[in-house]
């Protein structure tokens, strides 16, 4: 079972892509639970879950979301929620999921989680917000107890296929003082377009307050335009498919020639970020177009034209991953080098949702991790 301590290095076997200062961006809280604590918590509160042990029940999260399908893919999650229903349990869970981030070299992280999965026993939205940011909290003490230092912003989501966006827009947006940096649609994309949630964006722009929607993963350009124009979203979930507005009209041994679609070109020149997780969109299928392997991944397409790419894990628990894996596995596939990384880490803190002034502090300490590899 991988994990946030397993050591990656560059190709020259001399650089640690674990040391290097990393930013994710789209990582969720119900995706990156330890199988142990899984165990633990469902031996609590009398929860039946498919394998007995951490091992066994790491491959089952594994082979099950390996699947080609993002319904699939989501239906492993009522395991994971289902041990996520008490205070106890998330602030746990969020207290873990920053210790391995921190183990993993992640200066600054956003997790994203949907409070409105979180009631099933009876507590409040704001219960869950505020269970989690406790253990957000105690995460990062943790952290720097070991003299490591982050910070970590929660994304409140509402669940695309729901009829309560503006109840978590307006949850989100209460607790924007108190650890939250942004919002977002997540679920089931195809047939529930970011339209649908009209109110909840509309209420969100009125209250300045950054969003990211879930799109161009399961459904395709249709999706990722309700997202830019309906959801007002500064980055795009995943966004993969966007390569679908990128025509190939030739190429030969060193240069591609495209023809760029209109949403594509808007996309690029505005910089809006795409939140690219390589093995999930493997895993879901959101790559079929392209194919199978992670060498057919658009990733570096859509780098080598310009656009504004990131790297995250999505899942860490379902794709057996870590943002370090992320890299090693995209250098493997496309050949890249520690300039490339740095590249990647500057378009994620520049993205990240944080004032100007800490996105360039940020940046700085990027660059400085960088220079010291």
């Amino acid at each position: 079972m991988n994990d946030s301590r397993e050591q990656y290095t560059l190709a020259n076997g001399r650089t640690s892509i674990n040391a290097l200062p990393k930013v994710s961006l789209h990582d969720h809280l119900d995706g990156g639970l330890r199988p142990a604590t899984i165990l633990e918590l469902a031996d609590s509160i009398g929860f039946e879950v498919p394998a007995s042990d951490a091992v066994s029940l790491g491959e089952w999260f594994e082979d099950s979301a390996d699947s080609g399908s993002l319904v699939d893919y989501l239906a492993t999650f009522d395991v994971t929620v289902g041990v996520m229903q008490t205070e106890e349990g998330l602030s746990r869970v969020a207290r873990e999921f920053v210790q391995d981030l921190a183990a993993d070299g992640v200066v600054y992280g956003e997790v994203r989680w949907a409070p409105e999965q979180h009631v099933a026993k009876g507590l409040t939205l704001d219960q869950t917000v505020e269970a989690v940011q406790r253990g957000i909290e105690q995460g990062i003490d943790d952290a720097r107890g070991e003299g490591k230092t982050l910070r970590v912003g929660q994304l409140v989501t509402a669940m695309r296929h729901a009829d309560r966006g503006l109840e978590i827009a307006e949850l989100a947006v209460r607790h924007r003082d108190r650890g939250v940096v942004g919002f977002d649609i997540a679920g089931a994309e195809l047939g529930f377009p970011a339209g649908n949630h009209r109110a909840a964006f509309d209420y969100l722009a009125q209250n300045y307050f950054p969003v990211t929607v879930h799109a161009g993963e399961a459904d395709g350009l249709d999706s990722i335009r309700g997202a830019l124009f309906d959801g007002r979203a500064l980055r795009l979930g995943h966004g993969v498919r966007l390569a679908e507005d990128i025509r190939i009209e030739s190429s030969d041994d060193e240069n591609t020639f495209v023809t760029i679609g209109c949403l594509a070109q808007w996309v690029k020149d505005r910089e809006i970020p795409l939140e690219l997780s390589p093995s999930s969109n493997l895993q879901t299928g959101a790559i079929t177009a392209w194919g199978d392997e992670l060498e057919d991944h658009p990733f570096d397409l859509l780098y080598q034209l310009g656009f504004t790419v990131t790297v995250n894990t999505d899942n860490r628990l379902m794709s057996n991953t870590s943002l370090s894996r992320e890299l090693s596995l995209l250098s493997d596939a496309f050949g890249y080098d520690l300039e490339d990384f740095e590249v990647f880490q500057l378009n994620a803190a520049n993205a990240a949702f944080l004032p100007l002034d800490e996105r360039q502090d940020l940046a700085d300490t990027i660059i400085a991790g960088f220079q010291s590899a």
